[in-house]
Formats: C-alpha cells, structure tokens, sequence
C-alpha cells in the first residue's frame, strides 16, 4: 500500500510542475513568403520541453513532407527568405539532425506532412527547448520563429538536412 501511496504522490507532484509550466503558452501566424497568414502554432511549456502544435490551412504548402526548424530570432519579416530568422537554435557544439549521431541541434525538429490538400495538422513535443528559463529558452531576448521548408528534411545533414528554401514562418516571443 505504501509503494502505491507513494507513486500516486509522485504523480500528483509531476502532474503540480506540468501545470505550472503549461501556463506558459503562446499562440502565433504562420506567413507564407507572400506575407499571407496560412495557419497558427501554439507552443505550450511542459515539465521538460515544449508542445507545439502547427496547423495550415488548405492550400497553405505543397503537399509531401516538409522540414520545420526552430530558428534563433523570432523575426519573420524577410518575407522573401525569412533570413532575418538566422540560424537554427543551438546552444550547444551539436550537429543538425534529430538522426545524426553528433546531433540534434536544439532547433531540430520532425517533419512535417502536408495533405494532398495543403492543409497541415501536427502536433510534436520538443525536450531539448523551454519557453521560458535556463537553457535553450524559445522567448529570450529577441524571440525563437518556426520555419518551414520547401522539402523534406533528411534529418541528417548539416546545416538544414537538405530541406531547401524556407516558405514558411512563425514568431514566438
């Protein structure tokens, strides 16, 4: 009876810190390279990470899969290329690659599918970031955006796993 009391405790502590760290959530556009809003992210702080969930409109993207980065400025207004986004989230000597084995950088994210449509629903959790704190902290100084790629990430290859052009982006901050 005593294990069982003290797993049920346990329990009811992580289930206390995820509650006080989902309280910390955020809502953003996605634009297009257009400048269009296609969709929405969400990002909610968990006990160890972040829950981001990505939804596009139909007629958003080509459908087939697509990379999706987290880059080090929340600055999407470089519609054309979405450079003012810079690099990947990296606080580490990480390589880029969720299945490259001196990697993942912290930025590094799965796919994401598009349907024959263009509309897009996913929903991924990430423990190598946190909204907010020490670490790789997605609302720093000067934000965190979610990139989409043109292609499909081959999550192996430095710097953005062959993922081509960036079409898509999103601000957290």
């Amino acid at each position: 009876m005593i294990k069982v009391l003290g797993k049920l405790a346990f329990w009811a502590v992580a289930a206390t810190a995820l509650s006080a760290s989902a309280a910390y959530a955020g809502t953003a556009d996605v634009i297009d390279n257009a400048g269009r809003v296609i969709g929405s992210i969400t990002a909610n702080g968990a006990a160890k990470g972040v829950v981001i969930r990505v939804s596009l409109n139909a007629g958003a993207l080509a459908p087939g899969w697509h990379g999706m980065h987290l880059h080090a400025a929340g600055d999407c207004s470089d519609h054309a290329a979405f450079k003012t986004a810079k690099s990947h989230v990296n606080h580490g000597t990480l390589r880029h690659g969720l299945l490259n084995p001196a990697g993942p950088e912290d930025g590094d994210l799965p796919n994401l599918h598009v349907a024959a449509d263009g509309s897009a629903q996913a929903e991924f959790w990430s423990p190598a970031v946190t909204l907010q704190g020490a670490g790789s902290s997605l609302l720093d100084t000067d934000g965190t955006a979610l990139v989409i790629h043109a292609a499909e990430d081959d999550l192996r290859t430095p710097p953005i796993g062959n993922s081509g052009a960036r079409l898509a982006c999103s601000v957290l901050k």
